[in-house]
């Protein structure tokens, strides 16, 4: 109803009176002693004439004198003596909303007294006096209290479950009367408050035995509730904190008629976290949420359901721990592997159990160890504390035992003048590679792999000669002792090899990547030593007096995570850095003398090769099918490798070929390869000269813009919306600093 402020009668809200200046109030005595409930809709639907502050201030007094409990306690006296329900639930909504009607008709310059934080904690104190009457009136006879969840479940009731949900704790502790008024309260909430209703009780109360007194058998009872609990703050949300999710499933498990509810949570629950469609197109937030929430149920389990249940809790896990592994994100891997372990330990606890080399996510530890405190049994210890001496077993006592801790009194051999035997390190390359292939002295073997680096360093010419020889024993070393980081020596020496003679060891290697007959493990490695090789080359090599004391070699992450949003930004950062010139007096630093790119001359021979067959599946490999995490890595490898390309003469034959490999797996369904595609257009665009970009990739550019709106929309995965709203900015500057440049 449209406000109309003029000089005459003024309408005064929900109580629709019309008000004149100076006539005294005679609905006062009617507010402050309350009659009955029919006859005070009556006269506040009446339409006597006064004026509108004296009305709220008659309001003010009524909310302050509290007696808004009198009103309500009077409602529920009609319904008891069947009164019309329209008119009381039309009182008690005016109740609710009286701050909102106060403040349309005051434009907003309330009293203080109608403000949200102190108007509905006076109305929660009303609904515990009105509780508390019906209650001493429970002790003699019957009273109906089903019109008193409105004004305590409305948009606002936060305020309001601030002073009741406490008074109701303290007050169901010990008296069955009170717990029955709270049961009726809450069943009798309609389906359109439900949701508040639960969320609010579950949000504050202080454990799941509280929650269970004050709610009952609701979600037995009610089936939007019954809906809420099990499938929409369960399945559909996953915003709610640990704690929640405690009390939720808590709840379910402290009454027998519930139980059945919460072995159907589990089901559900694990069929979600097996389903390898939901492992693929729902974020890794939501994967965590369902574990914890999976954590939570198995440690509320028994004996005998967990016997019941058995064969679906394997089945479920079988499943579930294989979608995880297959994922290319290392934290839905990890949580795969936390979760299978749980479940593991439930239904084999005589057995062997399934054990993962994996550390226990950040956001579990809590879940974690309520589960391990309900799962492990307590240790057996003694009766008391002679038995337990009895059982030790002393040197003294046992001389078998005595035989083998009786040797202070042998006489030592004198060890001082004694020397490690040292084997000697190879001389020449060709002595390195007769060891790797062919002897058995384990000693020599890893002294030759701790060695190899340095001498294919010092040794470029001789290691030319055999560089793809070499390149290829690298690839196929297998690890004979316990070498002290064996893997990261080999990888330095692929790394050697392979800059110390970049275009035949880089055909090899690329060659090799889509070739039968060899592991993920391996094509992942040449994959790692190209990246590491080039970045290498790309940088500039630093020679004696003029090497930069503060120089860095840039850092990029070749397994990026859930972050690698941040390492996109950090490098737009580096390149903006690189481009501003700053001036100061004198001379500050050393100057790095200019060398030519040893990258540029090679760059193709890293590039092409990879992105040419990556679309034709082999027996034992295939990319575009079961292999998404190796295709993660290539897009990946591919964005760095573009990157490092910057200034070089193949750059912009390699962006437009990028490009095009990126518009072909666009809608690939792995997150981890979509943020790669997402790098390898930030990696195009930081990379190719923005000349090129718009001359030679026009039509490109535009489609891939259009991709990438798309992307910012509508991609469940957090990471890509971020790459992709970054790209958009990349363009946009692109596109400014164009216009600003004179033709």
């Amino acid at each position: 109803m449209p406000h109309r402020w003029h000089n005459g009668p003024q309408t005064c809200g929900w109580m629709e009176m019309s008000v004149s200046v100076g006539r005294p109030c005679p609905c006062a005595h009617f507010f402050l002693s309350v009659r009955r409930g029919r006859d005070s809709l009556q006269l506040l639907s009446s339409s006597p004439g006064f004026h509108l502050r004296e009305v709220v201030e008659v309001l003010e007094q009524f909310v302050q004198e509290g007696r808004i409990s009198a009103v309500m306690w009077e409602v529920c006296q009609q319904q008891a003596q069947a009164g019309s329900p329209d008119l009381q639930e039309a009182l008690l909504n005016k109740i609710v909303c009286l701050p909102d009607h106060v403040s349309n008709k005051l434009q907003g310059k309330n009293p203080p007294v109608f403000f949200p934080q102190n108007y509905f904690p006076f109305l929660g104190g009303a609904v515990i006096q009105v509780l508390q009457k019906i209650s001493d009136s429970l002790r003699g006879k019957i009273v109906s209290v089903h019109l008193v969840y409105l004004p305590v479940f409305s948009s606002t009731s936060e305020e309001i479950l601030s002073v009741l949900l406490p008074r109701l704790t303290d007050l169901t502790k010990s008296d069955c009367i009170w717990q029955r008024i709270c049961w009726r309260l809450v069943e009798c909430v309609p389906d359109r408050w439900m949701e508040a209703v639960l969320l609010g009780f579950v949000q504050r109360a202080p454990g799941a035995d509280v929650l269970s007194r004050l709610l009952g058998n609701l979600v037995v009872k009610n089936k939007k509730a019954q809906f809420v609990v099990t499938q929409k703050v369960l399945l559909l949300q996953y915003s709610h904190t640990t704690a929640v999710l405690q009390n939720l499933l808590g709840y379910l498990s402290l009454d027998s008629l519930r139980r059945a509810l919460l072995i159907k949570v589990l089901l559900e629950l694990l069929e979600t976290w097996g389903s390898s469609s939901a492992v693929k197109h729902s974020p890794p937030e939501q994967q965590q949420y369902i574990s914890k929430a999976i954590l939570i149920c198995l440690s509320h389990l028994k004996e005998h359901e967990i016997e019941s249940y058995r064969e679906e809790l394997l089945t479920s896990m079988m499943e579930g721990v294989k979608c995880h592994l297959d994922s290319s994100l290392p934290q839905i891997r990890c949580l795969g592997m936390i979760v299978a372990e749980s479940i593991s330990s439930k239904i084999n606890t005589d057995g062997p159990v399934l054990k993962f080399q994996v550390k226990a996510d950040a956001a579990l530890p809590s879940v974690l160890e309520s589960n391990k405190k309900s799962c492990t049994a307590a240790p057996v210890m003694p009766d008391d504390e002679s038995d337990a001496e009895k059982n030790i077993y002393t040197p003294q006592t046992n001389s078998y035992l005595y035989f083998f801790y009786s040797d202070d009194d042998l006489i030592p051999y004198d060890m001082s003048e004694d020397k490690e035997l040292k084997v000697k390190a190879p001389v020449y390359i060709r002595d390195c590679i007769e060891v790797l292939t062919g002897s058995e002295d384990v000693d020599k073997w890893d002294t030759t792999v701790k060695a190899l680096e340095s001498l294919v360093r010092k040794n470029p010419a001789a290691t030319r000669e055999v560089s793809v020889e070499l390149a290829k024993i690298l690839l196929h070393l297998e690890e004979k002792t316990c070498t002290e980081g064996f893997g990261e020596l080999r990888q330095r020496a692929q790394v050697a090899v392979l800059t110390t003679d970049p275009i035949p060891v880089a055909k090899y290697l690329t060659s090799q990547f889509y070739s039968l007959n060899y592991s993920l493990r391996q094509r992942i490695d040449i994959l790692d030593v190209l990246v590491l090789a080039a970045q290498e080359l790309s940088y500039p090599k630093s020679h004696g007096k003029t090497k930069h004391a503060g120089a860095q070699k840039p850092c990029i992450q070749l397994l990026p995570g859930s972050d690698s949003s941040k390492d996109w930004r950090r490098i737009v950062d580096e390149r903006i850095k690189s481009k501003t010139r700053r001036f100061a007096m004198g001379r500050s630093q050393v100057e790095v003398a200019a060398v030519p790119n040893e990258f540029s001359s090679v760059a193709g021979h890293f590039f092409f090769p990879l992105i040419q067959h990556f679309d034709r599946p082999l027996t034992t490999f295939d990319l575009l099918g079961e292999d998404h995490l190796v295709l993660g890595r290539l897009v990946h490898t591919l964005a760095i490798l573009m990157y490092l390309a910057v200034n070089t003469v193949a750059v912009t034959a390699m962006g437009k070929a990028l490009l095009e490999f990126v518009w072909a797996l666009r809608f690939h369904t792995d997150s981890y390869v979509r943020q790669g595609l997402l790098s390898c257009i930030s990696s195009v665009l930081l990379s190719v000269p923005k000349e090129r970009l718009l001359e030679d990739m026009t039509e490109e550019l535009l489609e891939t813009q259009s991709w990438l709106g798309d992307v910012v929309e509508k991609d469940p995965d957090g990471d890509c919306r971020r790459l992709a709203l970054q790209n958009l900015l990349l363009m946009e500057n692109l596109k400014k600093k164009l216009k600003a440049v004179p033709s």
